[in-house]
């Protein structure tokens, strides 16, 4: 650039009597004011919070708040040496078995617990097997339904010695059930009622009056696990 416009510029700049005043283009606050508002806002955020309800014992923490860890303290209980746990009872339930259930059994432990249900006595295992055993002294377990008689019971069958018949193995339980239940079987109908032991119900059969040779007191009574065989229809009258 020349010297000559360089020089002009400079004298032009002197020959302004009064300098013109800037505009400022922001308004500063003073810091007091600043201090104050920031106060105030605080104030209002703290009234708000408390307006606020307090969350209540049932309701649900946000999302964030309940997949968060655990960051605080691990909370103990302490209990007493002498607290005792309390037992847990845990029911029995057995369910009915009816006489038409059975009957469509039709199989040598299905009228063994006919006996039982007829006579009103547990259907526990220890009476099941005593049921089958003594069957089993009676009549082979391959006819044991055998003049429908499984037991050789005479009352009611037409036979005082046990060799009579009944219609159906149904008449038979009945009247198998009200023999050992009519006074002369005591200890039978004792055991059956208790249903704990098949050999204590196997002894007092023995020394009843059911059979004359008393089952040679247990010489002449067998104890293997027996088989179940299913009767003709026709002997439980389908």
């Amino acid at each position: 650039m020349h010297d000559a416009q360089i020089g002009g510029r400079r004298a032009a700049r002197r020959e302004i009597a009064t300098p013109v005043p800037r505009t400022p283009t922001r308004t500063r606050t003073p810091r007091r004011s600043l201090a104050a508002a920031a106060v105030l806002s605080v104030l209002g955020m703290l009234a708000g919070v408390a307006l606020v309800p307090p969350p209540q014992a049932g309701d649900a923490l946000p999302f964030a708040a309940a997949d968060a860890p655990h960051l605080g303290d691990v909370q103990k209980l302490d209990v007493a040496a002498d607290v005792s746990v309390p037992a847990v009872s845990h029911e029995s339930y057995v369910a009915t078995t009816g006489e038409k259930t059975l009957v469509a059994g039709g199989t040598n432990v299905d009228w063994a617990k006919l006996v039982l249900v007829e006579g009103g006595w547990p259907l526990t295992e220890e009476n099941i097997t005593f049921m089958m055993r003594w069957m089993r002294q009676e009549n082979g377990p391959d006819n044991w339904w055998n003049r429908n008689n499984p037991l050789n019971n005479g009352q009611g069958s037409g036979g005082g010695s046990g060799l009579g018949s009944y219609p159906t193995l149904i008449e038979a339980a009945y009247y198998a059930a009200e023999n050992l239940q009519s006074g002369r079987y005591p200890a039978v109908d004792a055991a059956l009622a208790r249903g704990d032991s098949a050999d204590a119900t196997a002894q007092a059969i023995w020394a009843s009056a059911w059979a004359s040779s008393h089952y040679g007191y247990g010489t002449h009574w067998s104890s293997r696990p027996y088989e179940v065989v299913e009767a003709p229809p026709s002997a439980w009258g389908r």
